[in-house]
C-alpha cells in the first residue's frame, strides 16, 4: 500500500526561539497543543505552543489518505496521527465536534474518521478537548459564520506564518488556537470567580447571623 504524505505543502513552522521572550513571560509556563480536523480524505493536523497569550506554530500538515477499504483508510489516519504526536509530544488534543450533515453517509464516515483520531491521540496518553465548529470559528475570526478562507488569513496571522496554511491544517490549527484562547480566558477569571464565590458565601454567613440574632430577639420580647 502507498503510504500517504502529510504534507501538501511545505510545512510551515514557526519556533518560539524567534522571539526573544519577556522577562515576565519566562515565568509563563508554556503547554503544546495538537489541533486535528478529521476527514476521511485528508485529515489537518496542527501543534502550536501557547505560552500566556503567546501563540506559535510547530508543525502543521495534511494526511493525505489513499482509496482503499475502509479499515485500512482508518488506520493510514491512526497511525499517521500517531507518528505527529511521537514526534512532537503534545500535552493535549483539541478535535472539532461533528455537526450532523444532510448527508447520512458522509456523517457517518466522517464520525469513522473522527473516531480513528480520538483513538489516537488516547492511545497517545494525551487529553482529548472538543469544541464546536461555530466556537472555534467564533474564537479565532470572532464571528462563527466566518469562511475557510477568513480562518486560513487569522490563522497566519495568530501565529504569524510566512503564508496562508491549507485549508485543513488551517482547520486543526484553529482548534488548538482555540483552545489556547478558552484556557488563558479560564485562567484570567479564575480569581475574579474565587473572589466572587468567597464574597457571596460570606454574604451568606452574615445574612444567616443577621436573621439567627433576630430570631433570638424576638423569642426574648415574646416570653
Amino acid at each position: 500500500m502507498e503510504r500517504s504524505s502529510r504534507a501538501a505543502q511545505p510545512r510551515l513552522v514557526h519556533t518560539p526561539d524567534s522571539r526573544r521572550p519577556t522577562p515576565d513571560s519566562r515565568l509563563v509556563s508554556s503547554i503544546r497543543i495538537l489541533g486535528i480536523d478529521p476527514g476521511l480524505n485528508r485529515t489537518g493536523f496542527g501543534v502550536i505552543d501557547a505560552r500566556g497569550d503567546r501563540l506559535s506554530c510547530v508543525d502543521a500538515g495534511v494526511i493525505r489518505v489513499p482509496a482503499g477499504d475502509l479499515a485500512t483508510r482508518l488506520g493510514v489516519i491512526l497511525r499517521e496521527l500517531g507518528s505527529v504526536i511521537d514526534t512532537h509530544r503534545p500535552a493535549l488534543a483539541v478535535v472539532e465536534q461533528v455537526f450532523v450533515n444532510v448527508n447520512p453517509k458522509s456523517t457517518l464516515l466522517l464520525g469513522q474518521a473522527r473516531g480513528a483520531a480520538l483513538c489516537a491521540a488516547v492511545a497517545g496518553g494525551l487529553a482529548v478537548h472538543e469544541y464546536s465548529a461555530l466556537a472555534v470559528k467564533q474564537s479565532v475570526v470572532g464571528t462563527g459564520r466566518a469562511t475557510k478562507a477568513q480562518v486560513q488569513m487569522m490563522i497566519a496571522r495568530l501565529l504569524a506564518l510566512p503564508g496562508e496554511p491549507q485549508a485543513d491544517a488551517a482547520d486543526a490549527l484553529a482548534c488548538a488556537v482555540c483552545h489556547a484562547h478558552a484556557s488563558a480566558l479560564r485562567g484570567a477569571l479564575a480569581p475574579a470567580l474565587t473572589t466572587g464565590v468567597r464574597a457571596r458565601s460570606s454574604g451568606r454567613g452574615a445574612r444567616g447571623a443577621a436573621r439567627t440574632a433576630w430570631a433570638q430577639r424576638a423569642a426574648a420580647l415574646g416570653k
